[in-house]
């Protein structure tokens, strides 16, 4: 049950990657950058969360399962 959790939330964790990297690649995060020298805060929070969930997916899913 962990592995199949651990996979879910791996592959949640690229696609998050994905969408916030093609958002800090967007129209708006560049005039952002433009003006403040960072890209917009949902590009951050879309990799952020994205690198969160690959880790932990990839953690559940390496570790073996804990017998109770």
């Amino acid at each position: 049950m962990n592995k199949a959790i651990g996979l879910a939330l791996l592959a949640v964790g690229i696609g998050l990657l994905i969408y916030g990297s093609q958002a800090s690649d967007s129209v708006g995060s560049s005039i952002s950058r433009f003006f403040t020298g960072k890209p917009t805060d949902k590009a951050v929070w879309l990799l952020l969360g994205g690198l969160a969930a690959t880790v932990c997916g990839a953690v559940m899913a390496l570790l073996p399962a804990r017998k109770l």
